[in-house]
């Protein structure tokens, strides 16, 4: 899927951001909405007036699921996220003389100047060492050698392997219980060994992290949410 852009488009007289995006393998126009986020997938030959046009006939069903949608948490000071499956309260020190500090069940920050992409980097940061330790870990257990490991913001999936070998991680998963990260590990870690999704494919997983199924349901149930944060709240235009 092409990386797409954001449009401002006024649904039912709400101004709502937009991710439009073109997927080569789609075959009719869709819509989304993952942790407050409206999502518009165009298929080839669909222009973007026409997608635009069918995300206003269907007004009522977004503005019905942004209802039901949980608030976008933003990083900043007051904000309460989750790190490591624990609620960690993003506050205020002054006195710090590093610019951010986890200690027990918060974050400080100094300063609030830039405090999101603060946040936000730390958590890439705590995301690829957790990552690299586990994807480390799993990888020496079946004797295989991942290409690299690259910690980005998918927002369809936690993981992904190419056939090269390189393995893909949501910066996210460090936000949910370490089983979580560690089965996302395991996951791909075994797709270099059977790129599929066969019977084999799920034995060798459930070898690796014994916690497969219950972190695949954690991930159905609670995985959505975690797109909340540190996002913005949506303000309407006056």
């Amino acid at each position: 899927m092409s990386t797409g852009r954001y449009r401002e488009v006024r649904v039912d007289g709400r101004a709502l951001r937009v991710a439009v995006r073109r997927n080569p393998r789609a075959r009719r126009i869709s819509l989304s909405i993952r942790g407050g986020e409206v999502r518009l997938t165009l298929p080839p030959g669909a222009s973007e007036a026409t997608g635009l046009a069918f995300l206003k006939s269907r007004g009522d069903w977004v503005a019905g699921r942004l209802r039901d949608a949980p608030d976008p948490v933003p990083f900043e000071p007051g904000e309460t996220v989750p790190f490591r499956g624990r609620p960690r309260q993003i506050r205020l020190d002054r006195s710090l003389r590093d610019p951010l500090r986890l200690e027990d069940d918060r974050i400080l920050l100094a300063s609030p100047a830039g405090c999101s992409r603060l946040v936000e980097a730390w958590l890439r940061h705590e995301a690829r060492r957790a990552f690299e330790e586990a994807v480390a870990r799993h990888a020496a257990s079946l004797g295989v050698e991942p290409r690299g490991i690259a910690i980005r913001d998918q927002k369809t999936r936690w993981g992904s392997a190419s056939a090269a070998g390189r393995l893909n991680f949501s910066w996210r998963a460090v936000m949910a219980p370490p089983f979580v990260l560690d089965y996302l590990a395991a996951h791909e870690v075994a797709h270099l060994r059977e790129m599929n999704h066969s019977p084999r494919f799920w034995s060798l997983c459930r070898r690796l992290c014994p916690e497969t199924d219950t972190a695949e349901r954690w991930l159905k149930t609670e995985g959505p949410g975690l797109h909340r944060y540190g996002r913005e709240p949506t303000r309407p235009e006056r």
